[in-house]
Formats: C-alpha cells, sequence, structure tokens
C-alpha cells in the first residue's frame, strides 16, 4: 500500500475524474460502482457479481462450479480512480496454482483520451502463494508431476481500452507484466467485444493468454451481466 499511494499521487494529474455517473460509464468500465450478476464460461461454468454500498463502495468476485478458481474483494472509489483489494485462487493449463493477495488501482488517463478511445492506467502491489511444476531429476515416463512450493511478493502494471463502436458494442483490450522476488515475473494480454442489451444486460466475449512463473493460460470467454 506505500507504494501504491505515491502511484496514485504522481499520476492524479493524468487523469480524468473517474467520479461521473455510474449509469454514464460503459460495462466494462472498471471504475463503476454497481450492483450486477452474471454466469460464463471460461474453462468452466463460472458465476460472478458485485453489491454497491452506496456510490463509492462494493464488494464482488466470481467463482468456479468447484471452486477450483475464485476470487472476492472489495473496492473504494476516489475521484481520480478506485483502489480494488482482492484474494484469489487460479489454475494453470501445466498444473500450477497460485493463491493471490492484492492490492491495486484503474485509473482513466486524460493524457491518451482522443475522445474515441477510454484508457485506464493499472497497477498495484501483491504477494503469491502456490505450486509450480518442478523439473525431473531424470527421465521417466511413469513419474508423476514434481509440484514446489513457491512465494513471492511485488506489483504490476498494465493498461485497458475500451472503445464505443456503436451505442451497443464497444472493444476493449488489456495487457500488463509484474515482476517480483525470487524471481517471479508474469504477464498477460487479451482482447473483447461487449454487447450492450436492454434492461442493463450485457454479454461480452474475450480471449486471454496470459504467461507466469506458476504456469500459463490460454481462455476464451463468454459471460452475460444483469445490472440492478
Amino acid at each position: 500500500m506505500r507504494y501504491l499511494l505515491p502511484l496514485l499521487i504522481l499520476l492524479a494529474p493524468l487523469s480524468l475524474s473517474a467520479k461521473q455517473p455510474e449509469s454514464e460509464k460503459l460495462a466494462d468500465d472498471p471504475t463503476k460502482v454497481i450492483t450486477r450478476v452474471g454466469a460464463g464460461y471460461n474453462n468452466s461454468l463460472k458465476f460472478n457479481g458485485s453489491l454497491a454500498f452506496g456510490e463509492r463502495h462494493k464488494i464482488g468476485g466470481n467463482f468456479n462450479t468447484d471452486l477450483s478458481e475464485w476470487r472476492f474483494g472489495g473496492s473504494i472509489l476516489f475521484d481520480i480512480g478506485i483502489v480494488n483489494f482482492n484474494l484469489s485462487r487460479s489454475e494453470y493449463d501445466d498444473g500450477g496454482s497460485k493463491n493471490n493477495y492484492s492490492v491495486g488501482t484503474f485509473m482513466p488517463i486524460k493524457a491518451f483520451d482522443t475522445g474515441k478511445w477510454l484508457w485506464f492506467g493499472m497497477a498495484g502491489a501483491n504477494y503469491n502463494q502456490g505450486e509450480i511444476q518442478g523439473e525431473k531429476e531424470h527421465f521417466d515416463p511413469y513419474q508423476n508431476e514434481i509440484m514446489q512450493q513457491s512465494t513471492n511478493y511485488g506489483g504490476y502494471v498494465g493498461t485497458l481500452l475500451l472503445r464505443p463502436l456503436t451505442e451497443r458494442w464497444t472493444f476493449k483490450a488489456f495487457g500488463g507484466l509484474g515482476r517480483g522476488s525470487n524471481d517471479y515475473e508474469n504477464h498477460w494480454i487479451g482482447a473483447g467485444m461487449s454487447y450492450k442489451m436492454p434492461k442493463q444486460q450485457t454479454i461480452n466475449v474475450s480471449y486471454s493468454t496470459s504467461e507466469d512463473s506458476f504456469g500459463s493460460q490460454s481462455r476464451v470467454g463468454i459471460n452475460y451481466t444483469l445490472e440492478f
């Protein structure tokens, strides 16, 4: 947290106000404080939602049906951006897993405002613990995977871009990277499209891929949300 506050101060002159009416914000706007529920498929069936308390606070999360992957956290909206606190668990395609504890922020960036694209900077600090796939001492086709415990702490930076194409269609792209202790590193990139339906409903389709010291992921997902 001590590194996040100075970062907010440095970026403040570049940022737009995040405190515009929630009804005017896009469904994918990360500074939106609203109550919603949703469900989708991203390698497995998942449910998600958030509950707003007033205009500045919310809690939310997501989980899959067997609880092998989940996220829970809370957010506080400030005039220049939103601060998020999260606990999560992820599983990777090559067998690794990670528990993550993080505090981070999204801030709309004025310096890159073109009138068409909406730019958000993201940054934060985290602590990770989990299992990574270790190297086998010798080749044995019948030997089970060797998993090793790993812990680290570090930080990340990234960006999210939103581009409204019509009143109903919005394109998004995102990416970032992180570094930490014990040679930890990760990076991610992705893109997607959202379609706004009547009565505050949205369908989102996206693709993302990531490389992490704990493993790798490549996911195609579809998600439906209903706002209240």
